[in-house]
């Protein structure tokens, strides 16, 4: 036990044990997503975070040592977000086609995913930090991180946020729209995109290449429009408290 302790003491200082950590976690997750069928419900991101959670609480291993092997796969966060415009590209003519609906539904979108987080925040009687957290958490992870600096949030919460509602939209949305008979890929794609980012859009591109077209979309506009709508939701909930 002493050798393995020391074996581990030393392997868990290296960043090439939390790359590979964080890779077999990613693996294991989309196995169990493959073996129930993609069922929505066994989602593979969700699977790694609860590993990687476990296993770093276990060893007792400081987030700051992990980050420091993961931070590749954190860079390459931001060339995944730029390989969206693929699919974007290649539904230019439709996109066009719906232009004045997708932006009536964007900015109804992101008023509606700023406030409603807000609301339910104030409601429940949260500080002003965890507000300003709350706001950008329907935006991909590097703008909503940089609007909840600008704001006075935690960009530490802010990031777990986005995540989580990554995550949540990802489960719900294919029962859910399913439910409401929304049949329209466009519709359904930008929907998801819009209110869940990055991981939504991995989904929607696992349903239909429409609806990953339209959710890469709607990622990329609800990131600057969350930058306009983010602070002037949090300063009318703000004002609504006083």
């Amino acid at each position: 036990m002493t050798d393995f302790a020391e074996i581990w003491s030393y392997l868990s200082q290296g960043p090439l044990l939390w790359l590979t950590a964080t890779l077999t976690a990613y693996a294991l997750g989309d196995a169990c997503f493959r073996l129930a069928g993609r069922s929505p419900l066994v989602n593979p991101v969700l699977i790694a975070v609860a590993a990687l959670a476990v296993l770093l609480h276990l060893t007792a291993t400081p987030y700051s040592t992990y980050f420091e092997g993961a931070q590749f796969v954190h860079f390459l966060l931001g060339p995944a977000t730029v390989a969206l415009a693929l699919p974007l590209y290649d539904s230019l003519p439709r996109l066009r086609r719906a232009l004045w609906p997708t932006l009536a539904a964007l900015i109804a979108g992101s008023f509606t995913a700023a406030l409603s987080a807000l609301a339910i925040g104030a409601a429940l009687g949260v500080d002003a930090t965890v507000l300003a957290s709350l706001a950008p958490k329907s935006a991909t992870a590097p703008v909503a991180i940089g609007i909840a600096e600008r704001i006075g949030g935690s960009p530490t919460l802010t990031a777990v946020l986005v995540i989580l509602t990554g995550i949540t939209g990802a489960i719900v949305a294919t029962p859910l729209l399913n439910l409401l008979r929304l049949k329209d890929w466009r519709a359904r794609g930008f929907a998801v995109g819009l209110t869940s980012h990055g991981i939504g859009t991995a989904r929607a591109l696992q349903v239909h290449p429409t609806a990953g077209a339209f959710a890469a979309l709607g990622m990329a506009l609800n990131a600057v429009a969350t930058a306009l709508i983010a602070p002037l939701s949090l300063s009318l909930i703000q004002q609504g408290l006083q």
